[in-house]
C-alpha cells in the first residue's frame, strides 16, 4: 500500500518530477566526473610499487646524474635490480599530440615494470633495433600505429628530428595500467648525445631502483642517497608512489578546487529537491490530515513524503550512474593524453548513489517533520 501511494505521489507532477530527475542525473554524471578527473590525476600514484624506488639529482629533476651512479646503487644492499630511465619530450607532428616518451635501458626497465606485457617476439625485435620503440596499446590505437610504422618526433629538450621504428606494443596487466606512453633505447639517446654534445653524455633523468623488501623501502633509500654524499651529483631516492606524488603536489590546488566544486555540485542539487518536496508537501496537507483523521500514524505521513523524496533521487541517481560510463569515455578521447587513465571507479558510483540518498533524506526531512505534526482541523482547512 505505502510503495503505491508512494509511486501516486510522484507521478502527480509529472513535468516537475521529470525535470528534477533530469537536474538530478546531470548533477551525478558532473560529481562523477569531477571525482574522476581527480582519481585520473592520482593514477600514477596509487598505481606505484612499494619494491621500486626512483633516484633522482638532490638539486632538481631537470639535472641529470652520470650514469657512473647506477653500479654503486646496485651495490647497496637489498638493491636487486636499477634501469635508467630520461625523459625525451618530443612533438609528433603538432605541439597537441603530445604524449609521454622516456628513453630508457632495455630490457632491465621492463624487468622492473612486469605489468607491462610485451610479446616475447615483439621484445626480441625491440632488442635488435637500436632505434625500435615500445608503444602503449592506448597510444597506439589513438593514433593507428602499428609493428612496422615510423614515428617521428620533433625534439624539444633534445633537438632535431629523431626517427623510431615501432618494434612492439604493450598492453597493461589490467585497465589501471598506463598504456598511453612511448620507450626507447637510452643508447641510441646516449650515442647521439655523444656526436652532438659530448658533455651531455654519458647522463639519465632517474634511476629505477628496484628492491627486495618494500618495508625497507626508506632504509635502502637513506643508504643509496648516503653513497653520494658531498658528491657533486648527490642524488634524492624515494619510493615511487612520493615521486609521483611530487608531480601532483604541483597542482594540489587545483585538485582541492575541483573537490570542492564536486560537493557544491551536491548542496546545489540539494537545494532543488528540497523545494521540490516542499511543494509537493504543501500541496498535499490536507490529503495528509485526513489520512490522519482515518487513523494513520504522524510516522506513516512522514514515511510517505521521505520515500517519495528517496524513490526520486535514487531514479536520478541509477539514471546518472549509467550515462556517466558513455560520458566519461567522451571525456577520455576529448583529454586524449592528458590523462593516461581514466576510468569510473566503484568507490564513485558508491560516492554517486550514496550522496543521493542523503539529498533525498535531508531534503524530506522538513517537509516531513512539519505534515507529521500538523493537526488535522488546520490540516483539512489548508488550501494548497
Amino acid at each position: 500500500m505505502i510503495v503505491s501511494l508512494i509511486l501516486r505521489n510522484l507521478l502527480r507532477a509529472r513535468l516537475r518530477t521529470g525535470l528534477t530527475i533530469l537536474g538530478l542525473t546531470v548533477a551525478v554524471i558532473a560529481f562523477g566526473m569531477l571525482r574522476t578527473v581527480v582519481d585520473a590525476w592520482y593514477a600514477g600514484a596509487n598505481m606505484a610499487s612499494a619494491n621500486r624506488l626512483i633516484t633522482r639529482s638532490a638539486i632538481s629533476l631537470t639535472f641529470l646524474l652520470p650514469i657512473a651512479h647506477g653500479e654503486r646503487i646496485r651495490a647497496v644492499p637489498g638493491v636487486t635490480r636499477v634501469a635508467m630511465s630520461t625523459w625525451f619530450g618530443g612533438i609528433y607532428q603538432e605541439p597537441r599530440n603530445f604524449f609521454p616518451q622516456f628513453a630508457v635501458s632495455v630490457p632491465e626497465y621492463f624487468a622492473l615494470f612486469p605489468e607491462f606485457i610485451v610479446p616475447e617476439q615483439e621484445m626480441r625485435a625491440m632488442l635488435a633495433d637500436r632505434r625500435g620503440a615500445l608503444i602503449g596499446r592506448k597510444l597506439a590505437v589513438q593514433y593507428g600505429w602499428k609493428v612496422g610504422d615510423t614515428i617521428p618526433l620533433k625534439g624539444t629538450i633534445y633537438s632535431g628530428t629523431w626517427e623510431f621504428t615501432v618494434r612492439g606494443i604493450y598492453d597493461g596487466r589490467d585497465e589501471t595500467t598506463i598504456t598511453r606512453q612511448m620507450y626507447f633505447h637510452w643508447d641510441y639517446l646516449n650515442e647521439t648525445m655523444r656526436e652532438r654534445f659530448p658533455r651531455a653524455a654519458d647522463r639519465t633523468g632517474v634511476f629505477v631502483v628496484g628492491i627486495d623488501d618494500g618495508q625497507r623501502a626508506a632504509e635502502i633509500s637513506q643508504s643509496i642517497d648516503r653513497e653520494f654524499e658531498n658528491s657533486i651529483a648527490e642524488t634524492l631516492t624515494e619510493t615511487e608512489k612520493a615521486f609521483q606524488l611530487g608531480f601532483v603536489a604541483q597542482s594540489e590546488t587545483i585538485v582541492q578546487a575541483i573537490r570542492l566544486v564536486s560537493f557544491v555540485v551536491i548542496i546545489i542539487i540539494l537545494a532543488v529537491v528540497a523545494n521540490t518536496m516542499a511543494m509537493s508537501a504543501r500541496e498535499r496537507t490536507s490529503e495528509y490530515a485526513t489520512l490522519k483523521a482515518l487513523g494513520f500514524s504522524p510516522g506513516f505521513v512522514a514515511l510517505l513524503i521521505v520515500g517519495e523524496s528517496l524513490l526520486l533521487t535514487l531514479i536520478g541517481a541509477a539514471a546518472g550512474i549509467a550515462l556517466s560510463f558513455p560520458v566519461i569515455d567522451l571525456f577520455k578521447d576529448a583529454v586524449g593524453t592528458a590523462f593516461p587513465v581514466v576510468k569510473i571507479s566503484t568507490e564513485t558510483m558508491l560516492w554517486q548513489a550514496g550522496a543521493m540518498a542523503v539529498v533525498g533524506l535531508v531534503a524530506a526531512a522538513v517537509p516531513a517533520l512539519r505534515s507529521a505534526r500538523i493537526r488535522i482541523v488546520e490540516g483539512l482547512r489548508h488550501v494548497a
